[in-house]
């Protein structure tokens, strides 16, 4: 199969990459927060084209996304007020909605469950492409399952030349991390996947939130999830990743005590010069969390390569986007973080 490369600024992307939806094939499409590989999410055949690029667990529910909050009907019964206000709030935007499913969306693309996962993305062709094609788009990161996310056309031709029909280049996207996932299924909202929308910003339209122990350890690999990115690793290269944690006089201190040829270091902008014979890498400026979110995947992406032997990564503190950062770091690094400051 020979994977076209269709430019968001071309008129016609939109249509062609529709047509191909229409008909059962793969295409990868451009959001603001990453790539996503994208199918028909009503066509259950589809879907299973999803599971076997990426090598995804069939457990692991996608997401549907949409044109708009008035097609939440369409896959969704049971709505809550409070799913319209999010949707006013956020949409289009960096926002997942877990909602129950109407019978129209198949069990292969809820992971088996009886919720399904629903959002609109801030991308005007993406938009375009889900109102042409008539139907909702499923479309998880469109990298390799478990290996970091894909936010350039480049990485998903990278992990999927001529295995689908089309990419369609919208550029590096801005976010640079996946969506917020907020369960509305319970007595309480909760948080599924922190996101570009932070745990504030939902408290502020919700007024109540309860933080999934997903977001912070690690779950029991048979435990029953409702939302992408809970259970298995995910996001992280080939070799170990360790985050070290402390002040940067203490977290350099560590790393140069316990590096050794073949490891790699991952740090924000301002802390290149106490790396420098540590083969460091930036993925943005801690004074500007939006670079670390829209920088991360491109860094992990980079250091995936089986001649690193480790990554010592730093990780930024706080709320908002740099909790999303946090998370991704840490599931990329299965959870192992070295509190620097506890060390002798």
């Amino acid at each position: 199969m020979k994977t076209l490369l269709l430019s968001a600024q071309a008129p016609e992307t939109a249509s062609i990459a529709a047509d191909l939806i229409q008909k059962g094939e793969l295409v990868a499409i451009p959001t603001e927060t990453v790539y996503g590989l994208g199918a028909n999410g009503l066509d259950e055949e589809a879907v299973a084209k999803i599971f076997q690029a990426k090598g995804r667990p069939q457990d692991n529910p996608l997401i549907l996304h949409i044109c708009g909050p008035e097609q939440i009907e369409l896959l969704c019964h049971h709505i809550p007020q409070s799913a319209y206000d999010l949707a006013a709030a956020f949409w289009p935007g960096p926002l997942t909605l877990v909602l129950p499913a109407r019978d129209v969306v198949p069990r292969r693309t809820t992971g088996g469950l009886d919720t399904v996962a629903v959002r609109c993305p801030d991308n005007a062709v993406t938009r375009e492409i889900i109102r042409l094609s008539g139907v909702p788009i499923a479309a998880p990161s469109a990298n390799i399952s478990g290996k970091p996310s894909t936010t350039t056309a480049q990485h998903v031709l990278h992990d999927h030349d001529g295995k689908i029909a089309a990419i369609v280049d919208g550029g590096p996207c801005r976010v640079g991390v996946e969506s917020t996932i907020v369960d509305l299924t319970e007595e309480r909202p909760r948080l599924l996947r922190p996101g570009g929308i932070g745990p504030e910003q939902l408290l502020a339209v919700l007024g109540d939130l309860v933080v999934d122990k997903a977001v912070t350890a690690p779950i029991d690999k048979d435990a029953v999830v409702k939302a992408p990115g809970m259970k298995y690793r995910h996001y992280a290269p080939a070799e170990p990743v360790v985050i070290v944690s402390g002040s940067r006089e203490k977290a350099a201190q560590y790393i140069h005590r316990h590096f050794t040829p073949g490891d790699r270091v991952l740090c924000f902008e301002e802390e290149l010069p106490l790396y420098a014979d540590c083969a460091p890498l930036s993925y943005g400026k801690e004074a500007d969390v939006n670079t670390l979110s829209a920088g991360l995947f491109a860094a992990l992406r980079e250091l995936d390569d089986p001649k690193i032997h480790q990554v010592f990564a730093r990780c930024p503190v706080g709320g908002g986007v740099a909790y999303a950062v946090q998370n991704r770091l840490r599931k990329a690094a299965a959870f192992h973080i070295v509190d620097a400051e506890a060390q002798e």
